[in-house]
């Protein structure tokens, strides 16, 4: 396993290549739209799980000076959601073909509340940090080397030891603030170096730069409303709705149908409300002072436009609602057949307009509820 993962660190641009190259070929498998459809979803999934592990694989690259250490065994939660929802489809299909159409919801239910609780759990693990593409990105700042996922907690800037002496948060504009930082990370890094002498001119460098092990702390929900107030609250609720939207999306068409209005209402309402609490609340995080969680000015606007590029997604993603029942089976799909039939006859476009309506028809009556999910 460490071979490949070295192979895999070394050949990026070739894996990310071959990973898009393969995913892309997916969807040219013979019936990959189609009622026996199991095999080729089968092929999609794992694809896509290997895609999952060889991401993971290279944005865990280690930074430390001996990078020829044994990592510790971990399952981050981004690649538990992302396999989730590869299986996802084949879950569904295979549920179709063996129970039928209206019984295939259960399981697609039961799925959605996995990737649910693992994205609660992200959530609360990572101290209450946005979700970016759904838990599939780890929300980390760039100055933090360790990963959140695989060590519970939130990890944030080094802090002082001498919190008791009351120079815990210097601020960096001070000289005075700048000299006690300087001097407390030096005694840090000295602790953290053991004297070679102590074990042997021979031992290995590995062996001498044993790193201690990060103490991390999980910042408590009341803890965190007490901090931020009314908009952190609105921020908890908005992305707890993003959460379990999906959720609640699938259980109200399993209960009422897939050509009622309600189901389709009653998500996009959720959608709006979250988004508009993310908004507000992400707005007034964006125009507090920059002393705020401990970065500095360029880190904190990184943090701030990183959020607000987020939530431009989650926008985009309502776009899928036009593709989604009973809206599209009575606004849209009648016109593409029409223009369908008005192309047809027509060489070679003809022929490339049945086969993208096709693919549009197949996707849209399987994965527009899941997508955005």
């Amino acid at each position: 396993m460490e071979a490949y993962k070295r192979w895999v660190r070394s050949n990026k641009d070739y894996v990310h290549n071959l990973d898009s190259l393969a995913n892309g070929v997916t969807w040219l498998l013979p019936e990959r739209i189609s009622d026996s459809e199991i095999a080729s979803e089968a092929v999609s999934a794992i694809l896509g799980i290997i895609t999952a592990i060889n991401e993971h694989i290279i944005d865990s690259t280690p930074t430390q000076i001996n990078p020829s250490l044994v990592e510790p065994f971990c399952l981050p939660y981004s690649f538990c959601i992302s396999a989730i929802k590869e299986f996802e489809r084949l879950v569904e299909v295979t549920a179709e073909h063996y129970y039928g159409e209206d019984k295939k919801w259960d399981f697609i239910a039961f799925t959605e509340a996995m990737k649910v609780l693992v994205r609660l759990a992200l959530f609360w693990n990572s101290g209450y940090k946005m979700l970016l593409h759904g838990g599939e990105t780890p929300n980390i700042e760039k100055h933090s080397n360790l990963s959140s996922e695989c060590n519970t907690g939130d990890f944030s800037k080094p802090r002082s030891h001498n919190n008791k002496l009351g120079h815990s948060e210097e601020n960096p504009r001070n000289l005075e603030g700048q000299a006690l930082s300087a001097l407390s990370l030096f005694g840090e890094n000295a602790r953290m170096i053991p004297d070679p002498a102590s074990f042997g001119g021979n031992q290995n460098q590995h062996d001498i730069m044993e790193l201690p092990s990060p103490v991390t702390e999980r910042t408590p929900l009341s803890t965190m409303l007490s901090e931020k107030g009314f908009h952190g609250g609105l921020f908890v609720v908005g992305e707890v709705l993003f959460i379990t939207r999906p959720l609640i999306y699938v259980l109200f068409i399993r209960k009422y149908g897939i050509w009622s209005w309600t189901p389709w209402f009653l998500s996009l309402a959720m959608d709006f409300v979250g988004i508009g609490f993310l908004t507000q609340a992400t707005k007034s995080r964006h125009s507090r002072k920059r002393q705020e969680l401990n970065l500095t000015g360029s880190e904190k606007n990184e943090v701030s436009i990183l959020h607000l590029n987020q939530l431009k997604r989650r926008k985009l993603l309502w776009a899928l609602y036009l593709m989604r029942d009973p809206f599209f089976g009575k606004y849209i799909r009648q016109r593409l057949v029409s223009k369908e039939k008005l192309l047809e006859p027509v060489p070679v476009i003809g022929l490339l307009t049945v086969k993208i309506l096709e693919l549009v028809l197949g996707a849209q009556s399987c994965y527009t509820y899941m997508s955005g999910s």
